[in-house]
């Protein structure tokens, strides 16, 4: 472990602290006319997604977690979890859909993720902010149903249901913003 102060925090760090595993979301250093000066956080559990606030002296040490990315395979639904396979030892392990978060709405089988691991422990991905899925089921377009910005519902080969425009058919590769769940364009 690497010991920080409060003066180098940044957004995105995370910090192991007695109570848990947290990540930086905002922090801002507070010099009042009177007494020291403090630095107020909000900070974010990693294992749980709480949002706390919390205000350490200026200058005070922390504890920096050490957070490694790893490349990972993803192989299959199992039941409550998702079967990954990491790229390097070949080693399968199942990480449990809440881990995932919506990151599991916008895999398909054989496609690589990057995993940010706490020791042997999965505590979240990184995924990129668009992705490339099949529609599996739509209701087709009629005939001169032209209607600007007309939507219909769509299925996606990981079981994801979104908007998409009356032009979309089944088969049609379509890009999903990973952030809003939302269709961009044909793919």
């Amino acid at each position: 472990m690497a010991s920080t102060t409060t003066n180098d925090l940044k957004n995105g760090m995370t910090l192991e602290l007695s109570d848990g595993l947290f990540q930086v979301q905002e922090f801002q250093h507070v010099k009042p006319g009177k007494g020291g000066a403090f630095v107020r956080t909000t900070l974010k559990n990693v294992r749980s997604g709480a949002v706390v606030d919390r205000t350490f002296r200026a200058g005070e040490k922390v504890e920096r977690a050490f957070i490694e990315k790893r490349e990972k395979q993803y192989l299959y639904r199992d039941g409550d979890g998702f079967a990954v396979m990491d790229t390097e030892t070949f080693e399968q392990s199942v990480v449990p859909a809440a881990t995932m978060g919506s990151a599991g709405n916008f895999v398909s089988e054989g496609a690589s993720l990057t995993f940010l691991m706490f020791g042997d422990e999965v505590i979240g991905t990184d995924i990129p902010a668009s992705v490339e899925l099949e529609v599996t089921e739509t209701e087709p377009g009629m005939q001169g149903d032209r209607v600007s910005g007309a939507r219909k519902p769509a299925t996606l080969q990981t079981g994801l249901v979104i908007q998409v425009p009356l032009f979309v058919n089944v088969g049609d590769r379509v890009k999903v913003d990973t952030r809003s769940s939302e269709y961009q364009t044909r793919a």
